[in-house]
């Protein structure tokens, strides 16, 4: 029997230990179980690691209208040779390279 409804859960995972952060949805569409990640971030040596975005505005511009530093944020999805251009952050080792 097919169900044509979507449950799902929003979970949220703090590790503030080693500093990972993460948004999930986990839930149901029809007979078919979803489940996956949001936004997922690290912090590493002062600065905002960004490893996952899935949101609409992109966590990136919101962080920077709430006052971070573009420099301090990392946009870790994007592989390190392009970080250059993105106007965000790089990591310490990517500026030795350039």
């Amino acid at each position: 029997m097919q169900r044509n409804f979507q449950e799902y859960d929003i979970q949220t995972i703090f590790d503030t230990k080693q500093d990972h952060y993460q948004l999930l949805y986990v839930g149901w569409r029809g007979n078919k179980r979803d489940f996956g990640c949001v936004l997922h971030l690290d912090i590493k040596d002062g600065k905002i690691w960004i490893q996952h975005d899935g949101t609409e505005v992109g966590i990136a511009n919101q962080l920077v209208e709430m006052g971070v530093p573009k420099q301090d944020i990392i946009l870790a999805f994007h592989e390190p040779d392009v970080r250059q251009f993105t106007g965000f952050g790089m990591d310490e080792t990517e500026f030795a390279l350039h």
